[in-house]
């Protein structure tokens, strides 16, 4: 009777952390897109406004590009280039899923399709879609906890980023490490749909911008393109401040400030 008794308490056991598993799992899935959502948040706050270094470093060349860059929620981005002078004037803008390049030499503006969001962005080896952010870290894929590494010298947790069904995004997977401490983002590996890595972002030198202290080097490495690396220094940023939003027009588009 005592062992009939003790498998019976062992089969309810088991019942009951059955039926508490998909809750753990449900529980499991929305901490990793807490912690996604609180690195992206922190990137780009509410509002945001800086000026950028960027280094493309390929085996035949080097240049180096001064950007002026605003950012206001997730669906409006602008981008100019500010020097060398052969690129100045050059600016980027983003408005909901729309996506226009204007190019002031030739007085010519472009829409870019979302075919080629994957497209290089001034000859980087960040996309379209990497500057714009067209799809969401957040929204536009599942998240799941795989492990705690060390990374980076950081304790950090390591998610990975697979597309929602419906979800329109460049990616097959992505793999995102963020500190264990502030959800800074430490690492992002990009991969295309065969499961195929495509590119690495890594993130560094965490300095105090304005209101909250963030990664200030981003430096993608191309894994299809040896010897192909673009960095992004972050000379200053403000965010969280009121932007005119005639900032994401057209006709700011077209200026050459």
């Amino acid at each position: 009777m005592r062992e009939n008794s003790n498998i019976f308490k062992l089969a309810l056991l088991f019942a009951i952390f059955i039926a508490a598993s998909p809750s753990l799992v449900h529980c499991q899935v929305d901490d990793a897109k807490t912690m996604v959502k609180t690195a992206d948040d922190l990137m780009r706050g509410d509002t945001s406004h800086g000026h950028y270094r960027m280094t493309v470093t390929t085996p035949d060349w080097q240049r180096t590009l001064e950007l002026d860059a605003y950012s206001s929620g997730r669906d409006k981005t602008f981008i100019r280039i500010l020097s060398p002078a052969k690129e100045a004037g050059i600016t980027t803008l983003r408005i909901d899923m729309n996506l226009w390049n204007y190019l002031p030499k030739v007085e010519r503006t472009t829409k870019i399709p979302p075919s080629m969001m994957l497209q290089s962005w001034m000859r980087s080896d960040f996309s379209n879609d990497d500057l714009v952010k067209e799809s969401s870290i957040v929204n536009d894929y599942i998240h799941t906890i795989v492990s705690e590494e060390k990374s980076g010298g950081f304790d950090t947790v390591k998610i990975n980023l697979t597309p929602k069904p419906d979800a329109a995004v460049t990616w097959g997977k992505l793999l995102y490490w963020v500190t264990k401490e502030g959800y800074i983002p430490v690492r992002e590996k990009f991969y295309d749909e065969h499961g195929n890595l495509i590119k690495t972002l890594e993130y560094s030198q965490v300095k105090a911008m304005n209101d909250r202290s963030i990664p200030t080097v981003w430096k993608m490495t191309s894994s299809i393109h040896p010897g192909n690396v673009t960095v992004i220094e972050v000379q200053d940023a403000v965010f969280n401040e009121p932007i005119d939003d005639g900032t994401f027009s057209m006709s700011n588009l077209k200026s050459n400030l």
